[in-house]
């Protein structure tokens, strides 16, 4: 279905009255979210026991957790758009990282007529809706008033995020923390010479470092859920109370924020409260954006009511699994690019589009020590083929098994035992980016990449910046 189309059939379907259809307050759980940033599951209830994370255990314990839950992005502000409206990014044109910035007055993208976010839902619904302040990073139009009852502080838990609703009314509360861009500051540090390398960084002191520092933050923020379920508890509100937890991508090393690779998509979720099985764990492959859904069904809103929904309620009686879950990698920041991944139940297969550029572009991670001693090792050939990957020309696919190959070493493209499962993939791959018109085929607006001069000027050296260039010389007026 073409945009124009779209956006006429979300503008005669998707405008809906939620109250009438929406069960007492009573009867309504409180919903929060704990959203957290550039962080990796190295947890203790996901196997890792380099540090502690007793909290978060925890809440594992409580609830369910998931192992196979992806982004649909590998960068905040597309990952945060998605979930935010309950589509993939590419279905509604903001996927480009750090969009809509009204940098120049046309950088603006409005979302399609009757398309709402799920705090608008949630409001229409009952609740009384807050959101930290640090963090509500959207690629399109929006105005902290239509999405919020009320900002609740900055980055972390305010008393805010429940205080000041109506009696007995529910309240839909988005907590967010810095998780790895936290300092690490007030807990024990992490010894780099025990941590895990992954066999796609050089063992080097520098990485083990930028690792070690990782796993401190996880300690910081397991501190800050603590933080979360104790104010619950004291204010007697967790036992009608379900809790989501999971992070927006990867940590901030190159390979997995940013990028599709299990380090930077995979993620870490859990949900508890009542109703669900304590304990319990899910194996079956989930989204980001079915996050969404699986809120406003909790809320006794029914997300097939929503034509632009795409997510899917994950505790429904009926729920269908999913055979596959896309992930998308566009402009990040400056850096012009298209990479779109399908993860199946074993397989991770990628497309990477443009074929005629490194995949380790001009970025915003130059300049940082994990990223200037690779970039080095690489030039004195002191990197292995599998640490050398990404900073050599790209190649047009990727296949991997993720059973045998959970790090993503060995590209199985050219292998011929493995050739149905790439074809495959392709086709999935092919008919998805067909029925849900994935916008980032299309060609960047010259007003958005103007936005993107505005800001980053000569740290933009893609060639699609020459057209903007052009157009902006010739539109300036002769002397």
């Amino acid at each position: 279905m073409q945009s124009a189309a779209r956006i006429l059939f979300f503008f005669l379907l998707g405008a809906f009255s939620l109250a009438a259809d929406s069960p007492s307050h009573s009867q309504r759980p409180n919903i929060v979210w704990v959203f957290i940033e550039d962080m990796n599951d190295w947890y203790g209830c996901y196997g890792d026991p380099t540090v502690p994370t007793p909290n978060i255990d925890a809440l594992a314990k409580r609830g369910v957790r998931f192992d196979r839950a992806y982004m649909p992005a590998g960068v905040c502000s597309a990952c945060r758009s998605a979930i935010a409206t309950g589509a993939m990014q590419t279905s509604l044109g903001i996927h480009n990282h750090r969009s809509s910035r009204k940098r120049v007055p046309e950088e603006v993208i409005h979302l399609p007529e009757g398309v709402k976010t799920i705090y608008q839902l949630m409001r229409e619904a009952g609740y009384f809706v807050t959101s930290s302040k640090g963090k509500n990073d959207f690629n399109f139009l929006f105005s902290n008033d239509e999405l919020y009852d009320q900002l609740a502080g900055n980055m972390g838990w305010s008393p805010q995020h429940w205080q000041g609703r109506q009696k007995d009314q529910p309240f839909f509360a988005q907590i967010q923390l810095k998780g790895g861009k936290n300092s690490g500051k007030g807990v024990p540090k992490t010894d780099p010479a025990k941590v895990q390398v992954p066999p796609y960084y050089p063992d080097h002191p520098v990485i083990r470092q930028a690792i070690a520092h990782h796993y401190d933050t996880i300690r910081q923020t397991d501190q800050e859920l603590n933080k979360i379920m104790t104010a619950l508890s004291e204010d007697q509100l967790l036992e009608n109370t379900v809790v989501f937890f999971w992070t927006d991508h990867g940590m901030a090393l190159h390979r997995h924020k940013q990028w599709l690779y299990e380090g930077g998509i995979r993620v870490p979720l859990i949900v508890a409260g009542p109703g669900l099985e304590a304990g319990s764990t899910r194996d079956d492959l989930v989204s980001g954006i079915d996050i969404s859904a699986t809120t406003l069904a909790l809320a006794g809103v029914d997300p097939k009511k929503f034509p632009w929904l795409e997510g899917r309620d994950f505790f429904a009686p009926d729920h269908q699994k999913r055979d596959f879950v896309i992930s998308a990698r566009d402009r990040c920041d400056y850096t012009i690019d298209r990479v779109r991944a399908v993860t199946t139940k074993r397989y991770k297969y990628l497309r990477n589009f443009l074929t005629d550029r490194t995949l380790m572009q001009p970025q915003y991670r130059d300049g940082r020590p994990h990223m200037e001693i690779t970039r080095q090792l690489f030039k004195e050939g002191k990197l292995n083929e599998v640490q050398a990957f990404k900073w050599n020309k790209r190649v047009p696919e990727e296949l991997y098994d993720l059973e045998n190959d959970p790090h993503e070493t060995v590209n199985l493209v050219n292998d011929p035992a493995h050739a149905e499962a790439l074809a495959q993939h392709r086709e999935i791959l092919a008919k998805w980016t067909k029925d849900t018109d994935d916008q980032g085929q299309y060609p960047e607006s010259i007003d958005s990449l103007r936005g993107v001069l505005k800001r980053w000027n000569k740290q933009a050296v893609n060639p699609e910046y020459d057209r903007v260039r052009k157009a902006i010389s010739e539109s300036k007026p002769s002397r």
